[in-house]
């Protein structure tokens, strides 16, 4: 079938009445450009996620999907069903798909478990890393300084993203990029509540940004897990709201 491209910004984001859109600083066209169309709206999906395009709770329209990526209803539910086997999407009968909202308790298992492996990830990054894929990491970060200093959400959320996907990538090792892009993906909601630590988090790219240049593996590792155990303490220390968990401390 010939699959019709997106050629206006949607006046509605893509979230129920209750939940507000969130802000993103200029109109991204998402198009559907290879072969297997369920494959396609699936890697689309996880990438308006990336984009922050839903927030997290909330209701995701099939019908106004349909309308944007120019498909029928059976891809879009068939990604929701792959999404919801990862974790990132729930489905309840009659209501619908809705993007997982996580809870504290949620949250520290996704960084406990990342703390151990982003700091394995890193280690065989350093000593694997490309000379390319260093050059990625240093537009990033370039991209990212102003990005930090201007306080723009979506388009931090983005750029911190890419910036550990191509650690996954300079690991060499395809199970273990499997793995962290999957939990990084469900982390992605946690994005929502961080946006007072960026430039923090800033510093701790830029110190494995350095370990990556000198091809150092100890460390990449080090500085790695120093901003997932920060990650974990701002998880204990944020308030949370909604989910009826008190701080931890």
């Amino acid at each position: 079938m010939i699959l019709k491209c997106l050629t206006h910004h949607l006046k509605q984001e893509v979230v129920s009445k209750k939940d507000a859109p969130m802000p993103r600083a200029k109109t991204k066209v998402y198009r559907v450009v290879r072969t297997n169309l369920n494959v396609q709206v699936y890697d689309i999906l996880k990438e308006m996620i990336a984009d922050r395009r839903f927030a997290p709770g909330s209701s995701l329209n099939v019908e106004r999907l349909t309308q944007e990526l120019g498909v029928s209803r059976t891809p879009i539910w068939e990604a929701f069903r792959k999404l919801e086997q990862e974790g990132i999407v729930a489905h309840t009968p009659h209501k619908g798909a809705r993007l997982i909202e996580l809870t504290r308790q949620m949250a520290l298992e996704l960084y406990e478990v990342r703390e151990t492996m982003e700091a394995m990830a890193a280690r065989l990054g350093a000593e694997r890393a490309t000379p390319e894929i260093i050059a990625q990491m240093e537009k990033i970060l370039a991209e990212q300084k102003p990005i930090v200093n201007g306080k723009n959400d979506v388009a931090y959320s983005r750029s911190d993203h890419d910036f550990h996907l191509l650690i996954y990538r300079a690991c060499g090792n395809d199970l273990l990029k499997e793995i962290l892009e999957g939990l990084r993906y469900k982390a992605l909601p946690l994005a929502f509540k961080l946006s007072p630590h960026y430039a923090e988090f800033f510093e701790f790219h830029k110190e494995i940004l350095q370990a990556f240049r000198k091809h150092d593996p100890k460390a990449a590792k080090k500085a790695m897990k120093r901003h997932n155990r920060r990650m974990l303490e701002i998880i204990r220390q944020t308030p949370w709201g909604g989910d009826g968990e008190e701080e931890i401390q």
